[in-house]
């Protein structure tokens, strides 16, 4: 931070004909909390009421001041134009096998939702199953789950409404695909597991007396459904009130032998799960521990075996490992280990055809590799270049399985992999509008504050001038355990097309090195993931791709928090910056809906040493007066109920109280949208604004003449989460609930 005030005089003035813009006052109160002897201010506390009129009359009057401003830009129009045109093109999702139907998603280009299809082995006609399009007037309730009975007759399905994370299950009758009476409510962090004539599923009880979007969520509870029941007889499987915040969530192995039974306790500080099974074989009908306690370590069934489990696991192993579980030899000791950890993490494992596929990350890109149920390694699967490559799962008669790889400039095309032959052939790729071969992805390593190698990739035009004036987007997240892998966006395009350089570095706090890397981005280490990112941007300006001054930084969720933390700390470093839906006030999280799940990578305020930690780089606590801060534009939803948009709320209007210079500081709010969003418009229109709001105070002016170019290449930008017999794929990461 030396010649910090020096550098604060030569930060440039807003791009010319924006005056300083008077955004709404917001009112402040005297409330002041006391944490272990620390006295915290909280003045705008009642901006975490969401159903107070108060809070709609201070949303609607930032929402005008910030589209006043972004009415202004001249070219936002023509930029929300090219990018329909880039992502105006069929997309597909990998197909899945039950009995003799192939089900997949496809969107035809701008619709809001993606159709999810159905046909008669591969070369059958395609027919709907669901189209979400029609189940609203604003195209916001989006398919959040499907499930096919293992006899392939009857459907559960999940339903979204406006982006919130609460779901609402109904059951269709595949026959007729007519939808039977079944309708079950209040669903949340769970898949629909089937065995027999029902499934499993995971609910809270009805909010009562609070705010469905922002009040607590405590006892989640596991369920049993028998389909043409209502929800009222369902049977209750598990609770456990005495620990309110766990997470309760189950599937069925494909065989429905095996019921298994998670648990995780992130409320409490604990980054691993327990692991219960119920063998539907013996007399005994009642949950057993595989790992009793959840404590550090994460333990998932990928498959079983007759009797025996295949578990992939953390434990002692932060790479990860398979091994045996015998339930007539439970103990620890007995565990035999098939694929023993790798120097490279293993990301994902799944079974299909009698098949275990392992990917593992090298330098955060995929290698795949076939193995026989036993452990044998079989042989690798080839894949088309650096970048990721996912899938790799199916039915244990089946004989060949899909992936998709996809990397920055390489879209998601679709694989069929012959399990017999082991060879892999093309099953669809898409029409994207621009030219692979004019751009370049590198991947560059570069030294963190305390000398951590730390990797990034560097995506733009072939031809780059090294000259310090390249407009750049630097984005990160760095934290729970999440990879930044390589993926392709055709909204980006809209971005590198103009010349940009698109950046994302893979720091501290993610997976991308397994738990080791992981670890070291957590709680009292959380410094190091905020230490990562300002060195990449100094590494960025040091190899002249551009300058402070050509420099935006970009972050969503715990990416959001990421944002904020290092404005404060660095804001001489940054031109802009946007954080979305970001996770600002560090010691309150834990009070809304799921929040308390994050304590594991955290803290918690409640604990006197990890308050220190979080106060020391909250985003909201720690916005001073007297600093130039960055153009920022904070994004947020007013459906997001994981990280609730109060956090954005408070800290806009603290932003806009201590900063007083020319930069504008504005927040979006987006209307029934949720965490990620809600539908394609949506999604297209707010990034037409953060690109605008970028392009304006970089000093850019993008040349949009409309030109299209069609190069057959790769496969969908947008794609839906593969869903199967237990819901969806299975995260050997835990929940779906992180911010």
């Amino acid at each position: 931070m030396k010649k910090f005030h020096q550098v604060l005089l030569l930060m440039t003035l807003p791009m010319a004909g924006y005056a300083q813009l008077n955004y709404p006052e917001t009112r402040k109160t005297d409330q002041v909390d006391d944490y272990h002897g620390t006295q915290v201010a909280d003045p705008y506390r009642w901006l975490e009421d969401d159903r107070s009129a108060e809070t709609a009359a201070w949303v609607k009057a930032q929402n005008e001041v910030t589209f006043g401003y972004l009415d202004k830009i001249p070219f936002r129009a023509a930029l929300k134009t090219r990018l329909q045109q880039l992502i105006n093109y069929p997309r597909y999702s990998a197909p899945f096998r039950r009995n003799d139907w192939f089900y997949f998603s496809k969107n035809d280009g701008l619709q809001n939702q993606s159709v999810l299809y159905r046909q008669k082995g591969l070369d059958g006609t395609p027919e709907v199953v669901i189209d979400p399009n029609g189940l609203s007037a604003d195209g916001t309730t989006r398919l959040a789950g499907f499930a096919v009975s293992k006899n392939g007759n009857y459907a559960a399905y999940g339903l979204s409404k406006a982006g919130s994370d609460w779901i609402e299950y109904s059951v269709m009758d595949l026959a007729t695909k007519q939808n039977l009476p079944d309708h079950l409510e209040w669903v949340k962090v769970s898949g629909a597991s089937w065995q027999g004539d029902g499934f499993y599923y995971s609910r809270y009880p009805k909010p009562a007396g609070t705010s469905e979007l922002s009040g607590k969520n405590e006892n989640h509870q596991v369920y049993f459904h028998k389909i043409g029941t209502p929800q009222s007889a369902d049977r209750l499987v598990f609770e456990d009130k005495a620990n309110p915040l766990r997470f309760h969530n189950t599937s069925v192995t494909e065989d429905e032998r095996f019921v298994l039974l998670y648990v995780s306790d992130g409320g409490k500080g604990k980054k691993g799960n327990a692991l219960f099974y119920l063998d539907s074989k013996t007399r005994d009908q009642t949950f057993k521990p595989v790992v009793a306690e959840a404590e550090e370590f994460q333990y998932a069934v990928v498959d079983n075996v007759d009797e025996k489990l295949i578990l992939q696991t953390n434990d002692h192993a932060p790479n990860s490992k398979l091994v045996l579980f015998d339930p007539k030899q439970p103990a620890i000791a007995n565990w035999k280990v098939l694929i023993p950890e790798k120097p490279e993490p293993l990301e994902n494992a799944g079974a299909a055809g009698g098949k275990l596929f392992l990917t593992y990350l090298k330098d955060v890109t995929t290698r795949a590799y076939v193995y026989d149920s036993m452990g044998n390694l079989q042989n690798e699967v080839p894949l088309p270049g650096p970048g990721t490559a996912g899938g790799f799962g199916g039915e244990r008669d089946d004989k060949l399985v899909f992936y998709t790889f996809t990397s920055y400039t390489y879209p998601p095309t679709i694989f069929r992999y012959d399990i017999a032959s082991k060879k892999s052939t093309l099953f669809r790729q898409p029409e994207v509008k621009f030219d692979p071969a004019a751009y370049e992805t590198k991947q560059a390593f570069y030294a963190s504050k305390d000398g951590t190698r730390v990797p990034m990739f560097i995506t733009h035009k072939k031809g780059l001038a090294l000259d310090g004036n390249n407009p750049t987007i630097l984005y990160g997240y760095g934290g729970f355990n999440i990879n930044l892998n390589p993926s392709f966006s055709a909204l980006n395009i809209a971005w590198i097309e103009q010349g940009g350089v698109y950046v994302v570095a893979n720091l501290r706090g993610g997976g991308e090195y397994g738990e080791t890397w992981h670890e070291q981005g957590t709680k009292l280490k959380k410094q190091n993931v905020f230490d990562d990112f300002i060195a990449a941007a100094e590494y960025l300006i040091a190899q002249k791709y551009t300058s402070s001054q050509k420099l935006a930084i970009q972050g969503g969720s715990n990416g959001g928090l990421l944002v904020g933390a290092v404005i404060n700390q660095r804001p001489d470093l940054f031109r802009v910056a946007i954080p979305a839906v970001g996770v600002m006030d560090m010691l309150r999280f834990q009070k809304f809906t799921i929040g308390f799940n994050w304590i594991g990578d955290y803290g918690s305020s409640e604990n006197a040493d990890e308050f220190k930690a979080l106060y020391a780089f909250s985003p909201l606590h720690n916005l001073k007066a007297g600093i130039r801060y960055p153009a920022t534009l904070i994004t947020t939803a007013d459906h997001d109920d994981r990280v609730v948009p109060a956090h954005s709320f408070k800290y806009a209007a603290r932003l806009q109280e201590v900063y007083k210079g020319p930069n504008p500081a504005l927040i979006r709010i987006e209307t029934a949208a949720g965490h990620g969003g809600s539908n394609l418009a949506k999604a297209i229109e707010q990034t037409a604004d953060v690109l605008s709001f970028v392009f304006q105070n970089l000093g850019v002016t993008p040349k949009l003449d409309g030109a299209e170019v069609v190069i057959p290449h790769g496969k969908p930008d947008v794609m839906t989460p593969k869903m199967g017999q237990n819901g969806g794929a299975k995260s050997k990461k835990g929940s779906v609930v992180r911010p």
